[in-house]
């Protein structure tokens, strides 16, 4: 007898609306929309959702990349993601300053304030969820990794630098939205940030070196354009989003879109039950992982589809074995299964080959077929040796 899924997975594979039909009016007082829209009531999507509940989970996952057209949901699942997000110790500091650093670096990590707070026994962070940052699309080079404040410096007539998002996003989720029209030199800053966990910002005297360990998250349309190799290659997963096929689904998503814009408090409040379910069930997965080990025939299995599809970057190992181990932890195991690795190679594996670098290498096999068989017909080249002149003495 199979066994049933975990309530994370329930979760995640019920898609029906709330019971409660939200059809009055209120009067518009003109007031921002502050409540997402709740995870769950996204309807369908289930490869997208699932993709990034597992790495909310297990962030070495390496993050998510979102393809599809316009009006899918793909920005609305990333924001409805704040609600389910797990907690985190946050520094208090404006430099980020922690009890990790003061461990690993001493007090030299740290800045004055810092070393202060140490001294008179002060905590350095304290509990907080997870966040989601978002890089705005308008955003500068000096906005991202940090600069100078000029209110500081006109005023005060000192230097002092600011944290960019990038160190803002250090240990939460940052989120770029029409990742492929990102600025080229953004898009270097981040892509360095995200595979050293640092970076290091240079203004006059000043030099700081920031953390900056965070899950990437980014959605595309890819009529709008094709996303760098570079930066596709930073995503660990790769969500396929298209629109819903069966139209009594997109009727209710039409209804529970509705439902939002009229009343989103109402439509929060329907859900917030299975909301808080969901985010308890995440907790406990991710505090599950640390134990969860890949099993020898999901390993097994894995290899051998990565070798058959002739994939040659090693991420693809790490993407889709952390993927299984998240997705077992989801489940309540602490082995992953074949069914694991099953559920989780299509948006680990897909768009891992490279044309390109497929017609590279078979050119360079040809030649150096080519080369080898000059070499064979020629023979072994003869080594030099010269004549030592005994009477110079060389």
């Amino acid at each position: 007898m199979a066994k049933p899924a975990s309530k994370l997975l329930e979760l995640l594979q019920d898609s029906s609306p709330a019971q409660q039909t939200l059809r009055a009016r209120e009067v518009d007082l003109g007031l921002a929309e502050v409540e997402p829209f709740p995870f769950l009531a996204i309807v369908g999507q289930e490869e997208m959702k699932l993709a990034l509940i597992l790495a909310v989970i297990n962030p070495l996952v390496g993050g998510v990349l979102l393809i599809g057209s316009r009006g899918t949901a793909k920005t609305t699942a990333v924001r409805a993601l704040t609600d389910v997000l797990p907690a985190r110790r946050r520094s208090l500091c404006p430099h980020g300053c922690t009890e990790e650093i003061l461990a690993e670096e001493g007090m030299a990590g740290l800045c004055e304030d810092c070393a202060r707070k140490v001294g008179y026994g002060e905590p350095l962070t304290m509990e907080d969820r997870v966040r989601m940052v978002e890089l705005p699309l308008n955003a500068r080079l000096e906005d991202v990794v940090g600069g100078i404040n000029e209110r500081i410096a006109l005023e005060q007539q000192r230097v002092r630098l600011e944290r960019g998002i990038l160190a803002q996003a250090d240990g939460n989720i940052l989120y770029i939205d029409e990742v492929n029209l990102l600025d080229d030199a953004v898009g270097d800053a981040i892509l360095d940030a995200a595979g050293q966990g640092f970076y290091t910002v240079r203004r006059g005297p000043l030099n700081l070196r920031y953390r900056s360990r965070f899950v990437l998250i980014g959605s595309m349309n890819p009529e709008e354009g094709r996303l760098r190799p570079q930066i596709m290659d930073r995503f660990g997963l790769r969500a396929v989003v298209r629109g819903l096929s069966d139209p009594e689904m997109r009727y209710r998503a039409y209804q529970q879109a509705i439902s939002y814009r009229l009343h989103p408090e109402r439509l929060s409040g329907a859900y917030a039950g299975q909301t808080l379910a969901l985010a308890e069930e995440v907790n406990q997965a991710q505090q599950r992982l640390p134990g969860v080990t890949v099993g020898d025939v999901a390993r097994e299995i894995g290899l051998k589809l990565i070798q058959q599809l002739g994939i040659d970057s090693g991420r693809a190992e790490i993407a889709l074995f952390e993927a299984a181990r998240a997705h077992a932890a989801a489940d309540e195991r602490d082995t992953t299964l074949p069914e694991d690795v099953q559920a989780v190679a299509l948006i680990a594996l897909r768009q891992r080959r490279s044309v390109a670098l497929e017609e590279f290498f078979k050119a360079q096999e040809g030649e150096d077929t080519r080369l080898r068989s000059l070499l064979s017909e020629n023979g072994p080249t003869p080594k030099k040796t010269r004549r030592r002149n005994v009477q110079q003495g060389t």
